[in-house]
């Protein structure tokens, strides 16, 4: 298998030309008298094969003509509500086939739409909606999240918006390159999130460069597996829909099950899927049928440190950009390992994208010497919503381009350029990290974490050595007089922030240490295992065999000490792919099958116990006798 050359993007050391007008360009092709849009490109699928699945949804499935019909109404809808050109529409639905739907619909009369997850707490939607301030809210009928908030309601139910909506008179006949496509919210180094503006010019520019990158085509199907407030799910959804695709919506028991993803992979036939990185590291590691439909693996949103194995079926694509740059703005196929002990690297530049690595003069390194990534090109955002003073920091005039108004956006993240003109990524400049494929600037969670009426000062740092065992460690001081439970912390913070910005582990120390210059020292904070946990008493020591040995592989697997029978395997640093690992362990040490589920029902240490003794039971129940004392033997042994 090939790519076409335009995936590897222009030459990084070649003089920045002016961009040329993309969208200008494809209409002129396409003989329009106006600029492409997304909503023009997919009611041009619709046009051609009305009746070809657009989406599916386990049961659920709508064809492209259902879409155009069922989107056409949002808009009339959002229309007769007085939403129009500019406006911004927040989308409080779930991962489902509303989603799209409801996006496409607000695109249509020209307005932006801000992607909201109604998993997270309703303390961190109202946040967000009170910061963004729409005009309008489409809230799906299975949330109630906002049911008393102020902002106008747009229901959307399991039928969609009922058919006797008004349609609108015409369509997208504003929707021009400049304007903004959609909001999304990313954590922010200032201490609270901030709103990325995209712009529908840039939007188009990725639209365009995916499709022929990986040449996407009315036969594809592809998975659409991202939160919709994570901006993958942009990247999921319009390439595939503006060229006739199927997009295929995967169910949530999958999404943290590796086994359980790639069965569905190959049951739906995928072609082309996006997975977060630690996802994608835990599919490497299993055995796949040599014919499969899966041309790419696509992934990203953390630091890639496995290489794919010679025989992989299908190309793995590393990706990296920050939500300024309209999702990607590196990219590039993953070979079997060299064996030099590298990482893998994030590939080049996409097409109309350009990667500069400057030094702290802000002048160009020498090839081969780290320096920060800056960004230009047709990818980079409008700016940060209604925060002009982060917008001037972080989008700068790009000093490189003969184009008056190039900018240039100020990444954080270091990197170099290699011999070939691919990049590798050496992290960031600032304290800004990646936890479970997410970005999160500890700021947020710190700047929250103050108004708990108990704490009087905090820090929250990463602890963990790779991406897979990565967490968050909050240090806290509490108020003269006060005392506060861990417990009674996450359950705080777990009202107002997505889980994974909620820290594991909660330090007390009587005072935060500060360098010369008064800043929080954070290399003299006191190591999370010699740690005392905020409120909690000594855990109760382990009594039963089983529970010894469980306890001995959790600490293995998480890297901790000597744990008690109590102690919940989550709030110790697990997550699912922990625990699948856990799976593995359990089956390898005692001969039976402990499900996902069992660890999620019962996940302390006892719990665990009781589970698998009951299976032990089960499995000695089944065996002949001479079979159950050959076992027994062996247990004694062990």
């Amino acid at each position: 298998m090939s790519l076409s050359p335009t995936f590897l993007g222009p030459d990084p050391h070649q003089p920045e030309c002016e961009l040329p007008s993309l969208l200008s360009q494809s209409s002129a092709a396409a003989g329009l008298t106006q600029p492409l849009s997304i909503p023009r490109l997919i009611r041009r699928q619709a046009a051609g094969a009305p009746n070809k699945t657009a989406i599916t949804d386990g049961g659920q499935a709508l064809t492209y003509r259902e879409l155009e019909i069922h989107s056409d109404r949002v808009a009339g809808q959002l229309r007769a509500a007085g939403i129009g050109r500019n406006d911004l529409v927040a989308l409080c639905v779930p991962r489902s086939v509303v989603l799209p739907v409801a996006a496409l619909g607000v695109m249509k009369i020209g307005a932006a739409y801000l992607p909201l997850d109604p998993a997270h707490p309703s303390g961190r939607i109202a946040t967000l909606l009170e910061d963004a301030n729409p005009k309008i809210v489409i809230v799906h009928e299975a949330v109630n999240h906002v049911m008393d908030c102020k902002w106008q309601i747009l229901w959307f139910g399991a039928n969609f918006p009922p058919a006797g909506s008004q349609l609108p008179a015409s369509i997208d006949e504003h929707v021009l390159p400049e304007q903004r496509a959609y909001v999304v919210y990313t954590s922010g180094s200032t201490g609270r999130a901030k709103g990325v503006q995209i712009t529908h010019g840039s939007l188009l520019n990725l639209v365009e460069w995916h499709q022929e990158a990986f040449g996407v085509g009315a036969n594809d199907r592809a998975s659409l597996f991202s939160s919709p407030a994570f901006d993958a799910s942009v990247w999921e959804i319009w390439p595939y829909l503006t060229s006739g695709a199927t997009l295929v919506v995967a169910p949530d028991e999958v999404r943290s099950d590796p086994a359980a993803l790639r069965d569905w992979i190959l049951s739906e036939g995928l072609t082309i899927g996006f997975v977060p990185t630690l996802i994608a590291e835990s599919l490497l590691a299993l055995n796949w049928p040599s014919a499969i439909s899966l041309r790419f693996l696509l992934t990203g949103a953390d630091t890639l440190r496995k290489f794919p194995p010679p025989n992989l079926p299908f190309h793995l694509v590393n990706n990296y950009g920050p939500s300024e740059c309209t999702v990607v703005a590196t990219s590039g196929i993953v070979p079997p390992s060299s064996g030099n002990g590298k990482l893998p690297t994030i590939g080049r530049p996409i097409s109309n994208v350009q990667i500069h690595i400057l030094g702290e003069d802000g002048q160009p390194v020498p090839q081969g010497e780290a320096g920060e990534l800056y960004i230009s090109g047709l990818g980079v955002g409008y700016g940060y919503l209604k925060d002009p003073e982060p917008t001037a920091v972080k989008f700068i005039p790009d000093p490189f381009s003969p184009n008056a108004n190039g900018r240039a956006y100020r990444t954080g993240d270091l990197g170099r350029y290699t011999s070939n003109g691919e990049i590798e990524f050496f992290g960031r400049v600032d304290e800004q990290i990646k936890i479970r494929g997410y970005r999160v600037e500890p700021n947020e969670i710190m700047n929250t974490l103050a108004q708990h009426p108990a704490i009087q000062a905090n820090v929250v740092v990463a602890c963990g050595g790779d991406a897979s065992s990565k967490h968050l460690v909050a240090y806290v001081v509490t108020k003269p007089g006060s005392s506060v439970t861990d417990d009674m912390i996450r359950d705080f913070l777990s009202n107002r922030l997505p889980d994974y910005m909620v820290p594991l582990v909660y330090v007390s120390v009587d005072s935060l240490p500060v360098n010369a210059n008064g800043k929080i020292d954070r290399t003299a904070l006191p190591p999370p295992d010699e740690r005392k946990r905020v409120g909690c008493q000594s855990a109760q020591r382990v009594r039963t065999s089983a529970e010894e040995r469980l306890a001995e592989l959790v600490s293995k697997l998480l890297g901790i000490g000597e744990i008690g029978c109590d102690e919940n395997f989550f709030m110790l640093g697990g997550h699912s792919l922990f625990a699948t690992q856990l799976i593995a362990r359990i089956r390898e040490t005692f001969q039976v099958e402990l499900g996902l589920r069992e660890i999620f029902e019962a996940p302390t240490i006892s719990g665990l116990a009781e589970q698998l003794e009951r299976l032990l039971v089960l499995r000695l129940e089944a065996m002949t006798d001479e079979e159950a004392r050959a076992a027994l033997m062996q247990s004694a042994r062990a």
